[in-house]
């Protein structure tokens, strides 16, 4: 019987050892965590960037077609390609 606490004994030295130890155990799992939290937050910035940058281009998407609206409607101003047909009052 002593045999058999003494194995059982070995055995679980052996599997901690492994736990704490080996390529997979805790140490692994602490800098695994790490390296996850670094890349989460380079996400989090590339998102936030994305995000920066989807709203510059629609702005300026959005801002130079209202420029050119106004200055179409208000300024009578045409694009260098355009033809300008104007239809006045019938006499």
């Amino acid at each position: 019987m002593r045999w058999l606490n003494g194995l059982l004994a070995g055995l679980l030295l052996l599997v901690q050892a492994q736990l704490w130890l080996g390529d997979s155990g805790l140490a692994q799992l602490a800098r695994l965590q790490g390296e996850l939290a670094g890349k989460q937050a380079r996400n989090e910035q590339a998102r936030e960037q994305n995000a920066r940058l989807l709203a510059e281009v629609r702005d300026l998407r959005e801002g130079l077609e209202l420029l050119e609206e106004r200055a179409r409607v208000e300024l009578g101003m045409v694009q260098a390609d355009e033809i300008v047909v104007q239809f006045g009052p019938r006499r």
